[in-house]
């Protein structure tokens, strides 16, 4: 199943879900096709759809499907990421209403660059993209959360009288 979300925004993405239908009711796509539409006024004739999921089934849609096509959003990209899911990012941009600027196209390259996902800046591109994320060999995202921790442990910690970080007050 592919799982396609334009998130949450007040903004149409009209672009991206018109091609997924198109490319579901000429053959380009085969399988199942679950669409989170979000304010988007564009209504898919070929893919089951809703305009927004709840979090649980969000969650459940994401951990099933076997690519996401999703738009340049952080939260949705970091999640499918951490999940090991084949991701096609598509931002948002601005000349078409679909934002006030266009800083999704900042993440989504960073992340390519990085073999986490891949983007799609065309949505005419779809097509080609696809077959090829179907295929892809993506790297698995490593957390550096543990690192940065620690980092500021190290940094708050030089502040501190060298007596202070001896006693029992601090782990």
């Amino acid at each position: 199943m592919i799982f396609v979300t334009v998130g949450s925004q007040k903004f149409p993405f009209n672009r991206l879900i018109k091609k997924v239908d198109q490319m579901v009711q000429e053959g380009t796509i085969t399988e199942e096709v679950l669409i989170q539409t979000g304010a988007s006024d564009y209504t898919p004739s070929h893919c089951r759809y809703q305009p927004f999921y709840n979090r649980a089934l969000f969650s459940e849609m994401l951990g099933s499907c076997t690519i996401l096509i999703t738009h340049g959003g952080t939260g949705t990209i970091i999640d499918a990421v951490k999940r090991g899911k084949k991701a096609i990012v598509v931002p948002r941009l601005s000349r078409y209403g679909e934002h006030v600027d266009d800083h999704q196209l900042e993440l989504p390259a960073r992340f390519h660059d990085m073999n986490l996902v891949y983007t799609c800046p065309d949505v005419d591109l779809l097509p080609e993209i696809l077959p090829v994320v179907r295929n892809h060999r993506f790297d698995t995202y490593q957390s550096n959360t543990e690192t940065f921790l620690a980092s500021v442990d190290d940094v708050l910690r030089s502040y501190l009288p060298e007596t202070a970080t001896d006693t029992a007050v601090l782990p």
